[in-house]
């Protein structure tokens, strides 16, 4: 529950950047945002903590790539309960004892359970997202064009071919994927902790 709770705390940088146009004292500064990318019907521009109260561009684009980060991030978790939980695994020993990766739980329980992945094995784990994250996984060519443009000069043709409409429309759904994955897996995590068997996933 502890972990759930992590992740409810993380996903709310998110609730800044979607969602009903405010009343009363609406600033200069969040008219600005309510033409952005991500404030669509049926909410609209929606802040309910206020995220955006006297922000700049540079704040909302933060707030946009933390979004976009933890959709991506989610849309991962999400499909991999649904493969695991589906009895697809790694093939051979996850460790030098021998034990298989379908040896061990799904969802939390692999990390936190009692039959969870030893710590060196979560350590490497962590290590590895770290590594991700400071080289293949940031804008370290600084030559985005929008919050969460990871291609650093790669990929340009497949990219390119879409004109601007289609570019924002593919943003949009990515997004909006992203948004759906994050309330998902937070709800598969809580289910998790109560029990019941779901479609397509099966039993928590």
């Amino acid at each position: 529950m502890k972990s759930a709770a992590l992740i409810a705390s993380a996903l709310i940088g998110s609730a800044a950047a979607f969602a009903p146009a405010q009343t009363g004292k609406a600033t200069t500064a969040l008219h600005a945002f309510e033409s952005e990318l991500g404030a669509q019907p049926p909410l609209g521009f929606w802040d309910p903590l206020g995220m955006l109260d006297g922000a700049d561009q540079e704040r909302f684009d933060r707030l946009r790539y933390v979004e976009v980060k933890h959709g991506r991030i989610a849309q991962l978790a999400f499909l991999g309960q649904i493969v695991t939980r589906n009895g697809q695994h790694f093939d051979g020993p996850i460790d030098k004892a021998g034990d298989a990766y379908s040896s061990f739980p799904n969802g939390l329980a692999a990390i936190l359970g009692d039959n969870a992945i030893p710590k060196e094995g979560v350590q490497q784990i962590l290590i590895f997202i770290g590594i991700l994250e400071v080289t293949l996984m940031s804008d370290w060519t600084e030559s985005a064009e929008f919050p969460g443009d990871l291609r650093n000069g790669t990929f340009e043709g497949a990219w390119n071919k879409w004109n601007d409409k289609q570019k924002l429309q593919k943003r949009a759904v990515e997004l909006n994927n992203g948004r759906a994955a994050m309330m998902g897996i937070l709800g598969l995590m809580m289910h998790e902790q109560i029990g019941g068997s779901f479609p397509i996933i099966g039993q928590m």
